[in-house]
Order: C-alpha cells, then sequence, then structure tokens
C-alpha cells in the first residue's frame, strides 16, 4: 500500500506508564495508516517527560488529516507549530461551519506566536479567542456571539492527555479497575475520606451532586454530617433531593416511607406534598431556615453553614420547591459558576445529574461516583467523564461510613 502523504508530530509526556504513545499509534493502525518514529527519548527519572517524535504516513491527503485531527486529539502536535485558525460567528448561538469542538482535557492553542490556555476548559465546547487580551475561553454555543473569533480546525490546538500520577492519590491509584462491586467498601471510604480531607487541607473545594436517593436510603443526616463538618463547598441537585430531605426533616419520612423504620406512615403518601407546601409557605428554604421552621437535615446545614446550592428543575417535579430554577439554560449556568475552581465531586445516585456535572468537569478534576447500579457509573464514563472513578455501594451505608472516617480525621 502506498501512503504519499505524511507529516511529523512529537508528542511529550508520560507516554510508557500512562500509555500515551501506544494509545497513538494504535489510532494510527486502527485508521489504516503508517508511522516511522525517528526520535524516542525515556524520561529517566518518575517525574521525567519522555519525548517522542513520528511520521504519520496516509494514503492520500485526506486520509493524512483524518489521523492528524484524531492525534492532535490524543496529545500530539505538529513539529513545526501552526497558527491557530479563527473565524467570525456568523451570528449569535451559532459557530463557523469547521469550529473546533473541545474535549474535557487541558487544552492550549498556538495564537500570534505563543502557546496560551484555554480557560474554563470543558467537554463539547467552542474556543472564543479575545485578539487584544490574548486569552481564549471555552463556551457553550448558546453562548457565543455575532462576530466573536472561534477556533476552526485542528491546525494549532494542542491537548494534554490525563496521565498516570506522579504520586499515590489513594483512591483514584486503590481503585485502578473503575468500576467494581468487589472492592472493599471499608477501605474504599477510608481512601475517599483522605483524600477529601488532604483536598480541603490544601484549600481545595469540594462539590456534592446528590439525588433524593440520598434521602430514601437513610444517609441524610450523614450528608448534613459531612456538610457541618465543613467538607462541602457546593451542592447541586435537583427539586426531589431537597423535597425529600424537608419532608425526612419535618415527618421523618421519604416519600412516604419511615426512613428509620421502612414502613409506611399512616397518609404518608401526601408528606412530600405537605412539605413543599410548608417551604411554599414559608417563601423559600433559607426562610424556613430563619422561621425555624426547618431545623435539621441537608437543606437546613446548607443554609445554616453558608454551602451555596444549586436545585435544576425538570418536567416530572412536584411543586417545585420556590428554590429551584426552572429554566434549565439558567440551571446550566447556576452549575458551572459552582463548579468553577472545585478539586474534587462527589456524585452520589444521580444518573441525570451525574452526567450533566461530568460534562462541565475539566478532566484534571478527582470525581468519585457511588451508585448501587453499575450501570450508573458505566454510562458516567462512557459519556465522557472517563477520569472518574465509581464505586457500586448503597448510597445510604457509603454515607454513613464516610461522615465517620471525616469526623474521624477532622479530630485528629
Amino acid at each position: 500500500m502506498e501512503y504519499e502523504y505524511s507529516e511529523e508530530v512529537s508528542v511529550e509526556g508520560h507516554l510508557i506508564d500512562s500509555m500515551i504513545l501506544t494509545r497513538i499509534l494504535d489510532r494510527i493502525m486502527e485508521l489504516e495508516g503508517d508511522f516511522e518514529i525517528v526520535e524516542f527519548r525515556v524520561g529517566k527519572r518518575k517525574h521525567d517527560y519522555s519525548t517522542a517524535k513520528l511520521i504519520v504516513k496516509g494514503r492520500s491527503r485526506e486520509h493524512l488529516n483524518e489521523m492528524l485531527k484524531e492525534l492532535y486529539r490524543l496529545g500530539a502536535v505538529p513539529v513545526k507549530a501552526k497558527e491557530v485558525k479563527v473565524e467570525p460567528a456568523p451570528m449569535d448561538g451559532v459557530a463557523p461551519d469547521n469550529f473546533y469542538s473541545t474535549t474535557n482535557f487541558p487544552t492550549e492553542i498556538y495564537f500570534q506566536g505563543s502557546w496560551i490556555p484555554v480557560e474554563d476548559i470543558m467537554m463539547d465546547k467552542v474556543i472564543v479567542v479575545d485578539p487584544t487580551s490574548k486569552r481564549a475561553r471555552c463556551v457553550p454555543l448558546r453562548e457565543v456571539k455575532k462576530g466573536d473569533l472561534i477556533v476552526v480546525g485542528e491546525d494549532g490546538v494542542k491537548v494534554k492527555p490525563p496521565e498516570r500520577p506522579r504520586e499515590s492519590l489513594r483512591i483514584f491509584e486503590f481503585m485502578a479497575s473503575r468500576v467494581s462491586p468487589e472492592k472493599p467498601s471499608t477501605s474504599i471510604v477510608k481512601h475517599i475520606a483522605r483524600d477529601m480531607h488532604e483536598t480541603k487541607r490544601r484549600g481545595g473545594k469540594i462539590a456534592v451532586v446528590a439525588g433524593p436517593a440520598v434521602v430514601h436510603t437513610g444517609g441524610a443526616q450523614a450528608l448534613a454530617r459531612i456538610i457541618r463538618l465543613g467538607y462541602v463547598d457546593a451542592l447541586l441537585a435537583g427539586n426531589a433531593l431537597a423535597v425529600h430531605d424537608v419532608e425526612y426533616a419535618l415527618y421523618g419520612t421519604s416519600l412516604g416511607v419511615k426512613v428509620d423504620e421502612g414502613v409506611a406512615a399512616p397518609k404518608g403518601h401526601r408528606n412530600h406534598l405537605a412539605a413543599i407546601n410548608e417551604i411554599m409557605k414559608a417563601g423559600s428554604i433559607k426562610a424556613a431556615v430563619e422561621k425555624g421552621i426547618l431545623r435539621r437535615g441537608i437543606m437546613y446545614e446548607c443554609v445554616v453553614r453558608g454551602v451555596p446550592y444549586a436545585l435544576a428543575g425538570s418536567i416530572r417535579d412536584d411543586g417545585p420547591l420556590p428554590d429551584v430554577i426552572t429554566d434549565v439554560v439558567e440551571a446550566q449556568k447556576a452549575y458551572r459558576e459552582l463548579l468553577k475552581g472545585v478539586s474534587m465531586v462527589l456524585m452520589l445516585a444521580t444518573t441525570l445529574h451525574s452526567i450533566a456535572v461530568g460534562n462541565m468537569l475539566p478532566a484534571t478534576v478527582k470525581v468519585v461516583c457511588v451508585d448501587i447500579n453499575p450501570a450508573t457509573i458505566i454510562k458516567l464514563l462512557d459519556r465522557g467523564t472517563a477520569h472518574a472513578v465509581g464505586v457500586v455501594s448503597d448510597v445510604g451505608v457509603f454515607l454513613k461510613l464516610l461522615a465517620d472516617e471525616l469526623w474521624g480525621l477532622s479530630a485528629t
């Protein structure tokens, strides 16, 4: 087979143990191309980067460009840096046809002779460049304004793929298999607790994404305790978590079932509506706390500890509570604002919100997803949050163990 077209690319990083070079070579072969490694320098110590240069060969210019497009997203860059190409947006909410779609990996663009980082990186967005300040940022399509300079094509874009950590990251090294119901739960919880404690010790920010199963499984008091201990800096959820948390705080039930006894309460089917009614009368969750109506629970702790929260509405919500953001676009904005600068995210028994938040995070953020159903975790991984660690567990049991571990670490 003739390979008449070629281009030299380079790649730098922990190429061997992070499998970066392997993925690049595999992709070339999958796309039926050819390659020649012209230089390979291996780092001598564990913190040293390795570098490689290789010539990528294709049957046609189109075939070569198809391969290069894939390789650039795996961390390869042209040996001769090319200036990034930008085109103005033709109208509000519309990008040029050949716009570059971002990954959630750290990204730089080669603009006006130098590499500049792309700010607010997240997957499936466009890159807007400000030539005056020489800054680039990740922007959702709907926030594009007419005349914004949008990156087009693959030239001048450098992606840094995830690498194997140089130092132990406890749960993120311990859970090498990512999703398994067979890992020892207590050991996993200890690792997660230590990671959370270390994150806070370094001044990092921890966000929690939670579904109503937290309350159904008896984990509300444990999560409230974790908030009280200072390990939660933002809460992202839907109407249901707040409703059932308030229901449990006021009536001891969740969906009409006595959480502590596991039996249905008389007329318990109306309790979640009564909880909504009480918050409606008060005017908001915060007002219910201030008036002494709401005296315990997850939302109570968020209010008294000053932990910001965003509750995103959905089409199936009862109520919803007055605090719920019913405009999905505004809810996304609120989520993104709370996730700025986050170091670690704990996702608790919510497929919808976990995947939504996962799509808003850079790959550098530690993510732990806890769910009794392995399919939820697999969906999260398959939809782009490949850096997440999955824990298959009853979320109520998990939170009680985690709260105990964090209390012990806080006391030392």
